[in-house]
């Protein structure tokens, strides 16, 4: 492997593999810390002091986006609407709470930022091959191409 060659179609899957489930384990932990420990009033209570429109509603509803488009990411299921749910939270946070705060870490746009550009590229690229979006799109085409065949048969 060189430096400077395009990757293989197995190393892009094995880095959209390794970029899902890790982005997916970290959506996953802050969704639970959302439900699990400060739970939908303490979410929404915090969303209020941000200056969070909606509070009451938009912060029990990011707690639940992040902890199933999480897991979704991690599966591979419904991938590019996961991204694109979990992308528009971070946008969200990135306009309404961090931007104030400069770039770098802990308080700045650094790492929701990371997290946009990560789902970005999930919602773009799709899952890749090893993912559960994978395996209906290969049923949905085997069911096309054996109906065509049928269709010729038939002819």
């Amino acid at each position: 492997m060189s430096l400077f060659s395009t990757a293989s179609n197995r190393q892009v899957n094995i880095g959209l593999t390794l970029l899902r489930v890790i982005v997916g384990a970290i959506f996953v932990a802050h969704g639970a810390q959302k439900i699990f420990v400060f739970g939908f009033d303490g979410v929404a209570g915090a969303f209020g002091q941000m200056g969070i429109p909606m509070a009451g509603i938009l912060g029990p509803f990011v707690a639940l986006v992040e902890l199933f488009g999480g897991l979704a990411l991690i599966t591979g299921l419904l991938t590019r609407l996961a991204s694109l749910g979990l992308l528009s939270t971070m946008v969200v946070a990135i306009l309404q709470v961090h931007l104030k705060n400069g770039f770098f870490a802990p308080t700045g746009i650094e790492f929701p930022l990371s997290l946009l550009g990560s789902t970005a590229m999930i919602a773009i690229t799709g899952a890749g091959r090893w993912s559960i979006d994978s395996l209906i799109g290969h049923r949905k085409i085997e069911t096309v191409e054996t109906k065509k065949i049928e269709l010729r048969k038939a002819a």
